[in-house]
């Protein structure tokens, strides 16, 4: 019982809503559409306007002058992978924006901080293996004998990870001493 009643006093001390944790919600609301966009993105690698690799399709071009041939990149396994992790890390993130969303509208902040912050590490986790098994595999398995680059698909994703480290961090920080961070 004393456990309890110490808990009101400490959910009456505390601010209603800080200013963190709706930057924490911002970070997880801009990570999710970043991700988003890097699924959605037709250029994850490019080449010299004669090849483009996206997370679906690889499209390539022998000369100036003909049309785009294009494949379905769903054939390898290090394709799919990436996708899955992907899929998996904006899904997580996705989840952890309704929690706190639906923990800001009801007024019960406190008990969701944490299950947020594990969901956004998770995602972060999950994300950075994929951006990392990419440029790897794509290295390894395609040789491409022009100039290529890692294009604004693959930045997308970045950014989104990084909103959900960001994010994450600030759904860590104990709202019982908020005097403390200003």
């Amino acid at each position: 019982m004393a456990s309890s009643s110490a808990s009101g006093a400490e959910e009456a001390r505390a601010p209603a809503l800080t200013p963190l944790k709706l930057v924490g919600l911002a970070c997880a609301f801009l990570a999710l559409c970043l991700d988003v966009g890097a699924v959605l993105s037709p250029a994850w690698v490019t080449a010299d306007g004669q090849y483009a690799l996206s997370l679906w399709e690889s499209c390539w071009r022998p000369n100036e002058d003909s049309n785009w041939q294009c494949s379905s990149t769903l054939e390898t396994d290090w394709q799919i992978a990436t996708l899955a992790l992907l899929h998996g890390g904006a899904f997580l993130i996705l989840i952890s924006f309704l929690v706190a969303l639906i923990s800001v509208c009801t007024g019960s902040r406190r008990r969701f901080y944490k299950p947020v912050s594990v969901m956004l590490f998770a995602a972060v986790v999950l994300q950075a293996c994929s951006l990392v098994l990419y440029p790897i595999k794509f290295i390894e398995t395609i040789s491409l004998r022009i100039y290529h680059e890692f294009n604004w698909g693959y930045g997308l994703a970045w950014g989104a990870t990084i909103f959900s480290f960001g994010g994450a961090i600030l759904y860590c920080l104990n709202p019982k001493n908020y005097e403390d961070y200003y």
